[in-house]
């Protein structure tokens, strides 16, 4: 069939209702027409051309008491029941999701920054897309299905539109939530409707994507033996998903299903991983050192900055951990500030204040009186000292005991360099710069606050996972005893692990803790000088960024852990 030919056939199946009624009503128009030309003809007779229009009024009458016929009996009780109950809901199946254009979406291919490996094996499907005649030629099947992974923010849907665009075909976005619904039928009958849109869009533009962000939503693991009508909504939601996505294999019809998600790949069902569905994964990590160089580039050519001033390779190493989505942020937040600092171009020290406000939170208008101000620069410096001699992977970057978002104040310390394989030093490097809030407060106060509730929570979370999780333990006692627990549980019965072994793990945790904390301690007795110096400039100045401290440091002869 010629282009023309499809075109034509996809515009009649889009429109064929609405050409039914506009021939229709062209009809009664024309007979109107006639009929009253007629009625004038005998205009001489008042009977005779009350008659014609009486007559000529008859179809538009006709019409109208139709369509009055048809809204009433749409809207009856018994319909609306027999819709939901009888038909699976099918009247909330509809979706009004429309195909983004890819001129519309207006993300070029050189707009995706960050991801240069993720971005080649993109480039590979669109390729695929672009050539099935080359696949098909060699007996390869053409791809179906492409998931996406990775932590939130580092620019999923981003890739995704970036592919439609350089296919130069449709785009239908969806997200995983739009089809859950109450009523059991319904995320079924959007799943069908969704792509029999695609499979229109796929005719008249020689293919399609459909992409459905969070697919976790609608791909979790199917739970069987019953259960409630919520589990058997999602059951057979996802089962035409699976039903659509094997479809697709018959007719050849080029639909592309992208799935983007934030969680691991285990908690999604089996089903839907298998080859011949999800035939492709793009695992999308947080940015390295070099990607994040070239985010910073990208994203300040928006904005005017001051080139002499704002370093990127400094940017780059100071935001370690920062996903796409967080730098984008940053630049913003900066370019704000210099707006409200009433100044045309941003400077290093903007995005410095940026990034401390959407870090550390916005300084709240709190009065502490002298007795808070130091329990809270105790508290903060011991953060600081333990940090710094001990902790070889972290930075003290910033000290401060002004109120920030819920906190009394804020040790920040970010990482020095990504790190990909975390080790017990490191778990251990983390309680006791946790526990170094608790020494210093013992140590210079004789007493404790409720200031080290959160730091207790993130030592003593990390201590029970090193035990429980990773055999971290004194004991020796090896395994996921968190795995076991769990399965007991689900299946209603009584723990797998005895209480003798709870009791040795337990005691493993709070070894782990103790054995910290008695470092820790030595440590803080051994720089007690530092611990009231710090303490001390904080009080007068409330903030100390990172040259200040690292002068202090300097000053007493000390250099960074390494």
């Amino acid at each position: 069939m010629s282009i023309d030919g499809k075109k034509t056939k996809l515009f009649l199946s889009l429109h064929w209702i609405k050409i039914i009624i506009a021939a229709a009503i062209a009809v009664l128009l024309i007979l109107t027409v006639i009929i009253m030309s007629n009625g004038l003809r005998a205009w001489k007779t008042a009977e005779s051309y009350l008659r014609e229009t009486q007559l000529a009024q008859l179809p538009l009458q006709i019409f109208m008491w139709t369509v009055m016929g048809l809204v009433q009996a749409v809207l009856s009780t018994w319909l609306f029941y027999w819709l939901i109950y009888q038909k699976g809901g099918r009247i909330f199946t509809h979706h009004k999701k429309k195909a983004i254009s890819p001129h519309e979406i207006n993300i070029k291919w050189d707009d995706v920054i960050g991801m240069d490996e993720a971005k080649q094996e993109a480039l590979e499907v669109v390729n695929l897309i672009k050539d099935r005649t080359s696949v098909q030629r060699i007996g390869g099947n053409i791809l179906k299905g492409l998931l996406m992974l990775g932590p939130p923010g580092c620019g999923k849907t981003y890739l995704a539109k970036a592919i439609a665009t350089e296919a130069k075909i449709p785009f239908l976005p969806m997200s995983g939530s739009e089809f859950v619904e109450v009523f059991v039928g319904v995320g079924a009958g959007r799943i069908r409707t969704l792509f029999k849109e695609a499979r229109l869009h796929a005719a008249f533009h020689g293919s399609c994507i459909i992409f459905i962000d969070e697919i976790d939503a609608l791909g979790a693991s199917r739970s069987f033996g019953g259960g409630s009508g919520g589990d058997r909504e999602h059951n057979q939601t996802l089962n035409q998903l699976l039903v659509e996505m094997d479809g697709l294999k018959d007719k050849d019809e080029n639909i592309v299903l992208i799935g983007a998600t934030n969680t691991a790949e285990k908690f999604l069902d089996p089903a839907l991983l298998r080859p011949g569905r999800f035939d492709r994964k793009i695992y999308v990590d947080m940015p390295n050192l070099n990607d994040r160089q070239q985010l910073f580039a990208y994203y300040l050519t928006k904005v005017k900055y001051d080139k002499t001033d704002v370093n990127i390779d400094r940017l780059a190493r100071i935001t370690v951990g920062d996903s796409p989505a967080d730098i984008a942020n940053l630049v913003k937040e900066a370019a704000l500030i210099t707006i409200r600092h009433k100044r045309d171009i941003i400077t290093m020290k903007d995005i410095d204040e940026a990034r401390e406000r959407i870090t550390l939170g916005i300084k709240r208008r709190v009065k502490y009186s002298e007795k808070e101000k130091w329990q809270t620069a105790y508290h903060e410096a011991g953060h600081a000292i333990i940090t710094y001699l001990m902790v070889p992977s972290r930075d003290v970057f910033k000290i401060t005991i002004t109120p920030r978002g819920r906190t009394g104040g804020v040790t920040w310390t970010p990482e020095r360099e990504e790190i990909y394989i975390h080790d017990k030093n490191h778990f251990l490097g983390r309680i006791k710069t946790s526990l170094g809030s608790y020494g210093a407060e013992r140590l210079k106060l004789g007493y404790t606050t409720g200031g080290v509730s959160g730091d207790f929570q993130t030592a003593m979370t990390t201590a029970h996972n090193m035990v429980w999780f990773w055999g971290m333990g004194a004991s020796g006692l090896i395994g996921d005893f968190h795995a076991t627990d769990a399965y007991s549980s689900w299946r209603n019965a009584a723990s797998f692990i005895s209480e003798a072994t709870k009791e040795k793990l337990d005691n493993d945790v709070q070894n782990i803790l103790q054995t910290c904390l008695r470092e820790v301690e030595t440590v803080l007795k051994e720089n007690e000088l530092i611990l009231e110096r710090l303490a001390k400039e904080l009080v007068a100045k409330e903030e100390l960024n990172y040259d200040e401290i690292e002068a202090i440091f300097k000053e007493f002869g000390k250099n960074r852990a390494q």
